[in-house]
């Protein structure tokens, strides 16, 4: 594309917002086709959310030889990993190796975080502005922004007036913090909650954590990986990524055919006992099939890890409080953890619920509930993201017409595939909402999307085309299964970020915003598109 005669000289072929697993994997696949791009990076270097989440305990909580990228064997036997779930600054690290490997930085303008995107329909390119104001045009813009990277803070009264140390744990800072004869207290308890608790209560003088929704939390089972492993994890990196690739989350835990129901409760109990001590998501990912379809099936389950966290917690009343009610287990994300829940048996932790006793306000010595002060010297926001289309409503795209994507979505996402989007031509969304990526082992649904966008691009240099745009038919009708989708599921039944629900954000629209269908089915509808000519967009 970069050689056509009508495109002048200061015009690329692709820009990318992001230089994270996505964005880097892109840049790769888009230089092997010869074409002009350049990256964009609000961070000062590459890695996304492993750049950005620094705090104590952030780890995988996927199999770490079944998340780095798959596409080079060289780079695949290059690498070890040295815990079977890696911690943060190892994945950063990894990061970095390949970004070396594969000389992609060259590519990549840091510390620069974009801030519009407008369409110009007559000259048919994207022109980005960054908040530096840097300016620069393509044909096709790619976004690579991340699902879970526009953090929120609570709409506490009072947030500046904290006169002690306070930090997000996306926003995490560069320096190590010292908890050490610290007061901590952490707002929230979930997955990146109970990361950083673990760790906090190590060394912390006192840890008050500040609970407003329990959540089902099962055993990470980490370990580190010995030398005849690292052997064996090398020599079945085929069968690794295989068994991925037929999962429906792509992770290496597949769901068990039975039902729940169908089974003794002696069967059923030894099952889930059996499940619970493995390492990862098997007690997520890999429970009989019915779990999350069927409130039956998803009651008896709850109940088993109810069990387990009074059986875990001394304090009877305490237990009560870390105890979830408001939804079944597996219907929003389960954090996994080490230990997490005997940290409340600590004299030094004390758990605070602020669904009964709400948070009223911070204040400059730390938090006000209704009915009680507590003094801190280091407060920590585990209080999540504006997830999945948080990340696209924080740049301004203006596609035909002048007409914004914040505007469009502002009842809910609609997509084709969950990669383009009615009035935004030759934007191309990289795990963008209704997208499987947004419900999957992330680096394995980033590369069938990547792979996918390339090959279409290359189609339409080969073919001539340089605009493509979904038909509104084709929108409408995957929008709609999406929800149709969702709907069979419990997911769709509970308050989480999977439905767009924070309590940060009161005013957002409850709505599906992933693709909850399965990585194998939303690969066989790629693939049919793209077979039949990228039937359902428009190519011109």
């Amino acid at each position: 594309m970069s050689t056509s005669d009508n495109r002048s000289k200061d015009r690329l072929d692709a820009i990318i917002i992001g230089a994270g697993i996505a964005g880097m994997y892109q840049l790769y696949r888009l230089r092997e086709l010869g074409f002009s791009v350049r990256v964009f990076e609000s961070g000062s270097d590459v890695g996304g959310t492993w750049y950005w989440n620094r705090y104590p305990g952030a780890r995988f909580d996927s199999e770490s030889y079944s998340y780095g990228y798959s596409f080079s064997e060289e780079l695949l036997q290059e690498w070890e990993w040295s815990e079977h779930f890696a911690p943060q600054p190892e994945t950063l690290r990894y990061l970095g190796f390949v970004a070396d490997k594969f000389d992609l930085r060259g590519d990549i303008t840091f510390d620069s975080r974009v801030a519009t995107a407008t369409f110009d329909e007559d000259g048919n390119f994207w022109e980005i502005q960054t908040e530096g104001g840097e300016r620069a045009r393509a044909t096709f813009l790619i976004t690579a922004v991340g699902p879970l990277s526009a953090p929120t803070l609570p709409r506490f009264e009072g947030l500046d007036s904290f006169v002690g140390e306070s930090h997000h744990t996306a926003r995490w800072p560069h320096e190590p913090v010292d908890f050490a004869g610290k007061r901590v207290g952490v707002i929230g308890t979930g997955a990146t909650g109970v990361q950083v608790i673990q760790e906090v209560a190590k060394t912390a003088a006192h840890l008050t954590v500040f609970q407003r929704t329990p959540n089902y939390c099962a055993p990470l089972g980490n370990r580190p990986i010995d030398e005849v492993t690292q052997k064996e994890i090398k020599d079945s990196y085929p069968e690794i990524f295989k068994k991925c690739r037929e999962s429906h989350g792509a992770f290496l835990h597949a769901s068990d055919p039975r039902s729940a129901l169908e089974v003794t409760p002696e069967e059923r109990e030894a099952f889930w006992e059996e499940l619970y001590s493995q390492p990862g998501f098997g007690i997520w990912i890999g429970n009989f099939s019915d779990i999350l379809i069927d409130q039956r099936a998803n009651d008896l389950v709850s109940d088993f890890m109810r069990r387990k966290i009074r059986e875990r917690v001394d304090d009877p009343e305490v237990a009560e409080l870390l105890v979830p009610r408001d939804h079944g287990f597996g219907t929003r994300r389960v954090p996994m953890e080490t230990r997490y829940y005997e940290v409340y048996n600590q004299k030094n932790v004390h758990l605070v619920d602020v669904k009964e006793v709400p948070i009223e306000r911070i204040i400059p010595k730390g938090v006000k509930t209704g009915n009680a002060e507590y003094e801190l010297d280091i407060l920590i926001y585990a209080t999540g993201f504006d997830a999945i289309t948080g990340s696209f409503d924080r740049i301004e795209f203006r596609g035909e017409g002048g007409r914004t994507l914040k505007e469009k979505w502002a009842d809910g996402p609609r997509t084709y595939l969950g990669i383009q989007t009615v009035g935004f031509p030759n934007l191309l969304t990289l795990v963008g909402p209704h997208n499987a990526a947004t419900f999957c082992n992330i680096p394995r649904c980033i590369e069938q999307n990547v792979e996918w966008v390339t090959d279409l691009l290359r189609y339409m240099r080969d073919k001539g085309h340089e605009r493509i745009a979904p038909l509104k038919a084709s929108e409408d009708e995957w929008t709609k299964h999406v929800y149709d989708i969702a709907a069979l599921s419990l997911l769709s039944k509970t308050d989480s970020w999977f439905m767009g629900v924070n309590q940060n954000l009161p005013d957002k629209k409850r709505t599906f915003l992933a693709y909850a269908g399965g990585s194998p089915a939303y690969r066989q509808k790629c693939d049919a598109v793209a077979a039949n000519g990228y039937e359902g967009f428009v190519l011109n």
